[in-house]
């Protein structure tokens, strides 16, 4: 090679070097566009100032704040907030999910190395198993866990001091929680999707960071296809970016917003491909339902769960598609959406089909029932 070095400065032929090392960016993408205080955090006034409260009690007394249990859809900022308790109580976060806590002894190994008032973080708490749980409600009570040494007749639980500690549980389905876990937060909170307007705050703050050269009509584009999410926003600013450095000169107004999201099929309601597709089928192929979910989903070539956790939370927040004992069914507002006429509804005079005979128990097609 010489004398020559590839790896600094700028190329002879005045091109930019692609490197596989991790630039700034890159880093900024994820984490720092995360607020670290309640000061920072956009949006969820009630739930903030609660916590507030809380930790400000907390910090008054000189020890750990209680438990807090956060629920909600995915997105809307439980981690975010978890990692605010630790940073306005100037204590460590430890981060583990409830997958990964599938026995007693995975936790146990967590609570022992745990400090003095330090924040335990448990994502998707419903999902955590038995065992551990029940570990757990002696550890959140009584600060304390029982370690079996041996087996069988000679099996020995050992009891283990732990320092107080603040557990902030984060969950999408409270409803799989059981009442004794529950009951044992201090503080529980709902979070609710954003407005726009909060969104639109986000999204600017997250294109101060980025760089991005955002003009206020960009971002209230942007932010109105977000879904009430915060993620989705800051993801689709991301894609936003891309398009705008790549085809518009890196500046990002309503028009360059628009063409980015049509590329990546983002409507004007922030419906995306699946959205669309699941309307779609339901409209056109099923004259609007009712239809089952198994064979809604084999129509847009899904998986059930996709169709049913993905997609249908957000089409019947939309008023887009009820579910109904028959199966689901698109609503007028779909119908518009997709700028299709429903059916017409069969007058007085008309002839009907017969009504079809009741299937016998044992014979129902378990694709019919909404659930």
């Amino acid at each position: 090679m010489g004398d020559t070095d590839m790896t600094a400065g700028d190329p002879p032929d005045g091109r930019e070097v692609v490197t596989p090392l991790a630039l700034v960016d890159d880093g900024v993408d994820e984490a720092a566009l995360r607020p670290r205080t309640l000061d920072a955090l956009i949006g969820q006034e009630r739930v903030r100032e609660q916590l507030a409260l809380v930790l400000d009690a907390a910090r008054a007394r000189g020890r750990a704040p209680d438990h807090v249990l956060l629920s909600g859809p995915p997105g809307l900022g439980k981690t975010t907030m978890a990692m605010i308790v630790a940073a306005e109580m100037g204590v460590p976060l430890r981060l583990t999910s409830g997958p990964a806590l599938q026995h007693a002894g995975d936790l146990a190994a967590i609570l022992s190395g745990i400090g003095e008032g330090e924040v335990l973080f448990v994502d998707e708490l419903h999902r955590m198993s038995r065992g551990a749980e029940e570990m757990l409600y002696l550890a959140m009570e009584d600060f304390r866990v029982d370690v079996i040494v041996g087996k069988g007749p000679g099996a020995t639980a050992i009891p283990l001091e732990i320092p107080r500690f603040t557990l902030v549980g984060a969950t999408t389905r409270a409803g799989l929680l059981p009442g004794p876990l529950r009951d044992r937060f201090g503080f529980t909170a709902q979070l609710d999707f954003y407005a726009v307007p909060e969104l639109t705050a986000i999204v600017r703050r997250s294109a101060d960071l980025l760089g991005v050269d955002l003009r206020a009509d960009g971002a209230d584009e942007v932010a109105g296809r977000s879904r009430g999410t915060p993620r989705v926003a800051n993801r689709l600013l991301r894609r936003v970016r891309d398009f705008a450095e790549v085809r518009a000169g890196g500046v990002v107004d309503t028009e360059v917003a628009r063409r980015a999201l049509e590329l990546y099929e983002v409507d004007e309601r922030g419906l995306d491909r699946l959205d669309r597709g699941v309307l779609d089928a339901l409209c056109r192929r099923f004259d609007g339902g009712p239809v089952g979910l198994g064979t809604l989903a084999v129509s847009v070539g899904e998986e059930r769960e996709t169709v049913e956790e993905v997609a249908e939370p957000f089409l019947v927040r939309e008023g887009l598609l009820a579910r109904t004992p028959r199966g689901r069914v698109a609503t007028a507002a779909a119908w518009a959406h997709l700028g299709l006429e429903p059916p017409r509804a069969p007058t007085a005079g008309s002839r009907q089909a017969p009504p079809a005979a009741p299937l016998l128990p044992g014979l129902l097609d378990e694709d019919d029932p909404a659930s």
